[in-house]
């Protein structure tokens, strides 16, 4: 059964079961097939760069005629995200407050969370403003749990800014008919709240819209990526996203040979076979262990080899 790749791709699993090198081949091998890709990394570990052997950064940087690469880095981006905060909020507080509220924006900065927000507001913002220049972007994801925390954002983000401004509105209304003789009160953080409001409901929806946006999950035949791989698929699908394909990657060869590899090898088949038992309805794409790593094109094209044999289409 053939396996359509969607406009949108998020590449997820364990840390070490090869995620960016399966994003970086898929990415390589829709180019190949004359589809203009962007590959983007939301891994701190960004692999892209040795993967292509050269330097990626921050910025959209063309690979090939028809792919191109970008790697996020987490940390500019919340000292970025910050640095916007203070700036819409200058001119809205008392010159006294301010630097009080950088204060705590500057400490906000550690709190749990708060790389996940930045870079998944500009991984939002990558994806919205090129969504209409590229046939496929491909997102290379941190291990899993940074990964369930940036897909289930938009909805727990939403949860949030709907209460507050729900208190906001409240407040206004109150100091309206007190202050104002009931005319409007203009509201500079209820207007910044809206918009982010808007933003991460376009985020949510583009999660969801399963005719453009796809999820792979990647994991080994091994005990504990399955258990987690599980976990994962079980998670999101609370937040109806659900996982489609997965791929099986580093499996042994079939012409494995040596006592040891054989040992191994008969171990390995009980793993498959719970992994075809665990994920019924996913599709699942199985790549060979190799005996290098994939460290050049000519590799990295082999490895897409194993897309081709299991029917995934481009769209």
């Amino acid at each position: 059964m053939a396996t359509l790749l969607n406009k949108i791709v998020f590449i997820g699993g364990k840390g070490g079961v090869g995620k960016s090198t399966s994003a970086a081949a898929l990415a390589w091998e829709a180019a190949r097939l004359n589809k203009k890709t962007l590959l983007i990394s939301t891994d701190p570990a960004h692999n892209l760069g040795d993967i292509f052997k050269r330097e990626i950064g921050g910025q959209i940087t063309q690979i090939t005629r028809l792919l191109s690469a970008i790697e996020i880095d987490p940390e500019k981006e919340t000292n970025n995200y910050i640095m916007g905060v203070k700036e819409n909020i200058k001119n809205m507080m008392h010159a006294g407050m301010i630097e009080e509220v950088n204060r705590q924006l500057d400490t906000a900065k550690a709190s749990p969370g708060a790389d996940e927000s930045a870079l998944f507001n500009k991984l939002i913002s990558i994806i919205i403003d090129e969504q209409d220049h590229y046939d496929h972007l491909i997102v290379d994801t941190a291990p899993t749990g940074h990964t369930i925390r940036l897909l289930t954002l938009p909805e727990l983000m939403g949860i949030w800014i709907d209460g507050l401004l729900q208190r906001r509105r409240k407040t206004n209304q109150n100091y309206s008919q007190l202050l104002n003789d009931g005319d409007p009160v203009e509201d500079p953080i209820y207007d910044v709240l809206s918009q982010r409001q808007k933003r991460f409901s376009k985020a949510r929806e583009l999660l969801l819209d399963q005719a453009n946006t796809s999820f792979i999950f990647v994991l080994n035949p091994e005990r504990l990526p399955i258990v987690e791989t599980k976990k994962a698929i079980q998670l999101l699908e609370k937040y109806h996203l659900h996982v489609k394909t997965l791929i099986i990657n580093k499996l042994l060869p079939e012409q494995a040979d040596g006592e040891f590899l054989i040992q191994r090898k008969e171990y390995e088949q009980k793993y498959v076979h719970q992994i075809e038992c665990t994920f019924p309805s996913q599709e699942k794409i199985y790549v060979p262990l190799f005996s290098h790593d994939i460290i050049d094109i000519q590799q990295l094209e082999l490895f897409g080899s194993y897309y081709q044999k299991h029917d995934l289409l481009f769209s």
